[in-house]
């Protein structure tokens, strides 16, 4: 299939458009021909701690894109009442993706907005932490990067700035 400039589109067996080209740490497309990192497959379902065990290399590993795509295959198959904490997740990952591009301004709106939603999934202060999820410090943690890149403008280094999804104590 072509699309509106003429170009070949990458289809899957079942039609659908998927980008093949290579992708860059931050997933960034990158020409065809050039070698990128591996992509996370799709439609993986995890556990709940191989999910933040496997987000969590990927953030380590400065691949908040790959660790983005990790949480959002959870948030398509777990259940139902727990999309709500996947998805901040993943919105934390890919703000992180977007302040490492320089996209302040969406870098920024993606790291409240996921704060928000992990706070409020996992209840506050004095709740019991989902899987070992330290919803308060990746909400600072959130809050305090979004100041950041909103003040400086400046893409972040996503290794140094990747955050810690468990309290400390919780094993890996």
């Amino acid at each position: 299939m072509k699309d509106t400039a003429g170009a070949a589109r990458d289809r899957d067996g079942e039609g659908r458009a998927r980008n093949a080209r290579p992708r860059d740490g931050l997933g960034r497309p990158l020409p065809y021909g050039t070698e990128g990192v591996a992509r996370q497959p799709e439609g993986v379902t995890r556990t709940p701690e191989a999910t933040l065990t496997e987000a969590q290399r990927l953030l380590d590993e400065g691949k908040p894109f790959h660790a983005h795509e990790v949480f959002e295959d959870a948030w398509k198959s777990g259940p139902a009442d727990e999309r709500q904490l996947w998805k901040g997740l993943a919105q934390l990952a890919v703000g992180l993706t977007h302040a490492a591009r320089g996209n302040a301004r969406g870098g920024a709106r993606l790291l409240r907005r996921g704060a928000s939603a992990v706070e409020e999934w996992c209840g506050g202060p004095g709740t019991a932490r989902p899987y070992g999820i330290d919803d308060a410090g990746l909400a600072f943690w959130a809050r305090e990067l979004a100041e950041a890149v909103d003040r400086d403008g400046s893409p972040v280094d996503p290794i140094a700035a990747a955050p810690q999804l468990r309290s400390a104590g919780t094993p890996r």
